[in-house]
């Protein structure tokens, strides 16, 4: 969960303690900080205990404002926050311009990512494991036969990156391999070039290049020869964007071989989509496949093939085990039979196993095929996998909660001192929209995404729920501005504005509101990061 957030927007935190926008004039801020001063000054308060909280508030709001006038530590702040002011990074004298300082500062960043990326391999791999039902049943083994792809990559220098591979594939008593290597060059931003070389079954070796001719579209050519009996091939790509969500593809080859293929893709958050048709000198083929993503850990999948040599129908679906892995398993029939698939993808490795379940293709058989895993899959998430996964969440949720309980305690009093220097002023706020018919803030929860689903429960005291969220109604009724209207600004995490906190640290958190305008009673809940504009303009008399 804490990955989740990370890799959410930047804080602003600042900006929602002053409640502006990170698009804020100079102007902008200093009105806002003028406004903030007139409730937090300690000078406003005789009680030694309220001139303690509101001195204490003053000063976070006075560091506010010293680092969002000063244009340089502004630049730095909206880059890397709190943490470039506060780690001591040095820009050196001469850069006196924001613009500069926003450029060293992607400079540093870029080059600390490039010295990452340099310093570890990229590997990826593939193993596919042939397996029969039939074979099994007639007592010669399992196994059909297996393949296994290598690759490993490493970034030498900024424009230089290295490749080697090997792949080896047993069949019965037949087998083969090959090693390869890769060396590409990029020479800017838009061209690259690819040496390559392999040794074994094919051997041969080839070039090619790449270059973006514009935006939208680029290209690719390469040439390769054989090394066994001299023949060369000769290969075109071009592709382009149509769309913001879709590329299309044309990929020629002249050799012994020669084909020509177009193909799409098309993909979207919640689904993706892909066709191919190709042509050869010997054979003609299309292909495509759907998948759409049920949420944020599952997907379907179906996919099917047609050609000369070719007629295949493939259902299925995979589920994402961890930010790395994901298992899959799929259901194939066509004129080579009926197959299970199963695969794990764990970084850049794969596991496959394909089974052949049957050659013959009797409708019970398949129907019985294609039924049988998709109960059992059902079953098992209902009864096994989905109480598992609720139990190690709500365990996880648990530990962070004990470990960051201090933390949480600690911004829950700080929120709740703030809350009651803005009483009073809330509670006029309040009174006087109430006597107008105006925007009046009945009831404002912030916390746990998962808490504010079963909200009608909170009201139980010290419910592990309740532990999980704030109650907001009162800064945000001071929030309310003289025109009878509530904004809370986009991209800016709103546990730092005043008088909020953040109650589950690590969570996916969202606020929920309950209004009335008018005589009417409104609800709305937004996330973390969201805008929240209240009345909306279709509520406003």
């Amino acid at each position: 969960m804490e990955e989740e957030e990370k890799a959410g927007p930047p804080n602003k935190d600042l900006y929602a303690l002053l409640h502006i926008s990170p698009e804020a004039s100079d102007e902008e801020i200093r009105k806002a900080y003028r406004q903030w001063a007139q409730v937090y000054h300690p000078d406003k308060y005789q009680s030694p205990q309220m001139k303690d909280i509101a001195t204490e508030n003053f000063q976070r709001i006075c560091e506010a404002y010293e680092i969002l006038t000063d244009e340089n530590k502004r630049q730095i702040y909206d880059i890397y926050g709190m943490e470039g002011l506060t780690s001591g990074l040095e820009l050196g004298p001469k850069l006196n311009k924001a613009d500069e300082i926003k450029e060293e500062l992607e400079r540093l960043r870029k080059r600390k990512e490039q010295e990452k990326t340099s310093a570890h391999f990229r590997p990826s791999g593939t193993i596919l494991a042939n397996m029969s039902l039939p074979h099994f049943l007639k007592g010669v083994g399992i196994m059909r036969g297996m393949a296994m792809t290598s690759e490993v990559q490493s970034q030498i220098s900024k424009s230089n990156t290295v490749g080697i591979g090997g792949n080896l594939a047993v069949t019965g008593n037949a087998g083969g391999g090959a090693a390869s290597a890769v060396f590409r060059h990029q020479f800017s931003s838009v061209s690259s070039v690819e040496f390559m070389a392999s040794a074994g079954l094919r051997s041969l070796i080839g070039m090619q290049a790449s270059r973006h001719l514009t935006l939208h579209s680029t290209a690719t050519m390469g040439i390769s020869m054989s090394l066994k009996d001299g023949s060369l091939n000769l290969s075109n790509a071009w592709t382009r964007q149509l769309s913001e969500t879709t590329n299309g593809n044309i990929q020629l080859i002249l050799g012994p071989e020669s084909s020509v293929a177009v193909g799409w893709q098309k993909k979207e958050e919640k689904r993706s989509v892909a066709g191919e048709v190709k042509f050869s000198t010997s054979s003609f083929g299309a292909s495509a496949h759907y998948t759409h993503r049920f949420s944020s850990k599952s997907h379907g999948r179906i996919a099917g093939k047609v050609g000369s040599t070719m007629l295949e129908l493939e259902l299925g679906g995979g589920r994402k085990l961890s930010k790395f892995s994901t298992v899959r398993m799929l259901y194939s029939i066509g004129i080579q039979g009926i197959f299970w698939k199963f695969e794990l993808h764990r970084g850049g490795q794969k596991l496959i196993i394909p089974i052949l379940i049957s050659r013959h293709l009797n409708p019970v058989f398949a129907a019985g095929a294609f039924l049988f895993p998709t109960s059992a899959y059902f079953l098992l998430k209902k009864f096994i996998v989905k109480p598992y996964y609720q139990r190690r969440e709500k365990q996880k949720a648990l530990e962070n909660m004990q470990k960051t309980s201090a933390q949480v305690r600690e911004a829950r009093t700080a929120a709740e001192k703030a809350q009651q220097l803005l009483q009073n002023v809330a509670n006029r706020k309040r009174n006087r929209q109430s006597e107008i018919g105006g925007l009046v803030i009945t009831k404002a929860i912030y916390g746990s995404q998962k808490a504010l689903k079963k909200r009608d429960e909170l009201s139980v005291p010290n419910d592990e729920s309740s532990l999980s969220v704030i109650d907001v109604t009162l800064p945000l009724n001071f929030l309310v501005n003289d025109s009878g209207q509530l904004k809370l600004h986009d991209g800016v995490k709103k546990s730092g504005i005043m008088g909020f906190c953040d109650p589950c640290p690590g969570e996916p958190k969202q606020l929920y509101v309950e209004y009335t305008y008018g005589d009417k009673t409104f609800e709305v809940v937004v996330d973390d990061y969201e805008e929240l504009l209240i009345p909306r303009p279709s509520q406003q008399v």
